[in-house]
């Protein structure tokens, strides 16, 4: 039996119910007090080590924010800053933006509107400053109809705050994504199954106002995770990477609208933290921010997203075997360990370093002391909170949602690591039968490493410690288990980033006919209309697409469409047509690309269904290349 353990700065065992003292012979599976022990420990250990390293620490300091300040970094955030301040005029390519939002994500966006103007009018910033309800009108006005051709639905929920202003109408929002009249009725999504198809804020708002919403509650007793899963989609499912840079940038403003809109619907307060910027250090591997250390990385290894440090922490763990009993849980020795960061500072990048003798609980606490030692958290100052209200959420189908959102915000670089991180871990847990590491062993030894952070000051994260224990490691556990669902773009996003490329496509097509219609009219028309008559395809019948392929043998190839046809066929066909050319590319590296049209790029998984997909964007070029070219 363990007691009196925990005497440093902190008795951990008056935090747990009854001062009741922890025991490692409860049941691996239960989510309780006794294997709590593990992250008690897991804390102790660090305290420690940061007991060790005390005069190195430089706290991060968090940043209270003003009245007004947050929404306004929010509205920036959202890249709608052009909806109020000087640039206020220019809002017409919001206008864009805006119209292909659902109402909930529209009501989450007038919100903080709202509160930016009314802060602005205390401290008398009297230039322009629009009406909320103006912003909405206008561009409803300007569309007729609303986005998705249907009549406009009010909204209920937090919109009504604009109702009930001077007595005035506030504006009437649509749902703005595919048919959603009655989003629940049509789809028959068992309770496992994710819908990825419509706005999670929506599926909210109706469970809210269906008893539906009363089954499958989240929280941290329970300690089944469903077997969730994505239904097929035939237009194939979008991957974080699959997608072109400039449409990313429209997927992170519209998961950070529909994340806040998903916590206002759900009565949880979704707050970004900012930090107060520090000086870090510019050079070395412990404590150096994350775009530092790949900018050094990609001196030696062009290219490289993981810090080669972290990689080959990960792979010296591996090395051994992940059979070790207590790995992740046992610390390395605290003494060898310091030393050995030491070592690794003067001679990691001069290729010096001796591997062999690093014992494996050695390195597997380097590698948690180097994510705690990141100057900002993995999972960054401004989400590290939104992350840890995920728990509070109703339901774990919630929880899942708002995590695979807070996932696209967070940025490439603190992704990409996380990513290689979770893979990892599910390795250990594979191998749990040898090493006695469960997926909740697991959990709860890696979230105080990810988030008990040095630098948002003890004292509020202690007030609430136990809880907080309890429901980091149930975070955790589901970025643990769920992480192939959770690196998905939901498939409504994607359909939103179509829509607004559309619109800007349209309005520039506008704009390019009038200035020549102002130029020379009866010339510039007449061209104008030879171009509308020249489609890209014009030699490709109906039914028809023609993919290139510019680094294979067979350069280009007309593909007739049928029901079944997928992206995988076409990929199999052309490598199957040897020529001279001596085929080195495998099946694994190349992918089918749809370029243009309502896209920027995207990498189409091998189960796209061709057809469903060309119907979705007509206009599209398909080509095949490997993802790094």
């Amino acid at each position: 039996r363990r007691s009196g353990q925990y005497t440093m700065n902190h008795d951990y065992s008056k935090k747990t119910p009854d001062g009741a003292s922890f025991d490692r012979s409860g049941s691996q599976d239960s989510l309780d007090e006794l294997s709590m022990d593990d992250y008690w420990k897991e804390l102790e250990n660090i305290h420690q080590t940061r007991g060790n390293n005390h005069e190195e620490r430089v706290a991060l300091v968090v940043k209270e924010p003003d009245e007004g300040e947050l929404e306004e970094e929010w509205l920036k955030e959202a890249g709608l800053s052009n909806l109020f301040g000087e640039s206020s005029g220019d809002s017409l390519e919001s206008m864009v933006f805006l119209s292909t939002l659902t109402r909930m994500q529209k009501a989450a966006v007038e919100k903080r509107v709202e509160t930016v103007t009314q802060t602005m009018r205390k401290k008398n910033k009297q230039h322009q400053i629009p009406d909320v309800r103006d912003i909405f009108r206008l561009q409803n006005d300007s569309k007729g109809k609303v986005c998705d051709g249907s009549e406009p639905s009010t909204v209920r929920t937090s919109g009504n705050i604009i109702e009930a202003q001077d007595g005035a109408k506030g504006p009437k929002f649509s749902l703005g994504t595919d048919k959603q009249k009655s989003p629940l009725e049509d789809v028959p999504f068992s309770d496992t199954d994710i819908n990825l198809e419509i706005s999670f804020a929506e599926q909210a708002a109706n469970l809210k106002d269906s008893s539906v919403g009363k089954t499958c509650k989240g929280g941290g007793g329970d300690t089944l995770l469903p077997n969730f899963r994505l239904p097929k989609d035939k237009t194939g499912t979008t991957k974080i990477g699959d997608l072109a840079p400039q449409d990313m940038k429209k997927v992170y403003s519209l998961a950070l609208i529909e994340l806040t809109a998903l916590y206002d619907i759900l009565g949880t307060e979704f707050k970004q933290q900012k930090a107060v910027k520090i000086k870090t250090k510019d050079s070395g591997l412990f404590g150096v921010p994350l775009s530092v250390l790949l900018e050094q990385d990609q001196k030696k290894v062009p290219g490289t997203k993981i810090p080669l440090i972290f990689q080959k922490l990960i792979a010296q763990i591996e090395e051994v075997t992940l059979e070790t009993e207590g790995l992740l849980r046992i610390p390395g020795v605290a003494t060898r360990v310091k030393s050995l960061c030491q070592e690794l500072e003067a001679k990691f990048y001069e290729g010096t370093f001796s591997w062999e003798n690093v014992k494996q609980h050695d390195a597997a606490s380097l590698l948690k002391l180097f994510i705690r030692e990141l100057p900002q958290p993995l999972l960054t100052v401004e989400y590290l909170k939104a992350f840890q209200d995920v728990q509070n959420l109703p339901t774990k189908k919630q929880q899942l949602q708002a995590l695979n959102l807070l996932i696209l915000l967070l940025p490439e670089a603190n992704r990409d690591t996380l990513k290689v991180l979770l893979e990892f871990l599910q390795r250990v847990i594979d191998h749990r039968d040898k090493n006695k590491m469960t997926l909740k062993n697991v959990a709860m030894v890696m979230a105080p490493n990810l988030f008990t952070f040095h630098g948002f000051g003890s004292k509020t994260i202690e007030q609430s410690e136990f809880a907080m224990a309890a429901g980091t490691a149930n975070v955790m556990r589901f970025m643990i288990q769920y992480q192939k669902l959770l690196w998905t773009i939901p498939k409504f996003i994607v359909n939103q980033v179509r829509k607004q490329n559309t619109e800007s496509q349209k309005k520039e097509k506008k704009d390019r006919a009038m200035k020549k219609l102002l130029k020379k009219m009866a010339y510039d028309r007449e061209k104008h209309e030879k171009q509308e008559k020249t489609p890209n395809d014009a030699d490709v019948p109906q039914g028809v697409i023609r993919v290139q392929a510019p680094h294979l043998s067979k350069v280009s190839m007309a593909i007739q469409l049928t029901e079944e046809l997928k992206a995988g066929d076409i990929v199999a066909r052309f490598l199957s047509q040897k020529s001279g050319n001596v085929q080195t590319l495998k099946k694994e590296e190349v992918f089918l690309y749809e370029i243009g049209g309502n896209i920027g790029e995207r990498c189409l998984d091998d189960e796209t269904y061709m057809k469903d997909l060309y119907q979705l964007n007509p206009n599209a070029e398909w080509v095949i290349k490997s993802k790094q070219s």
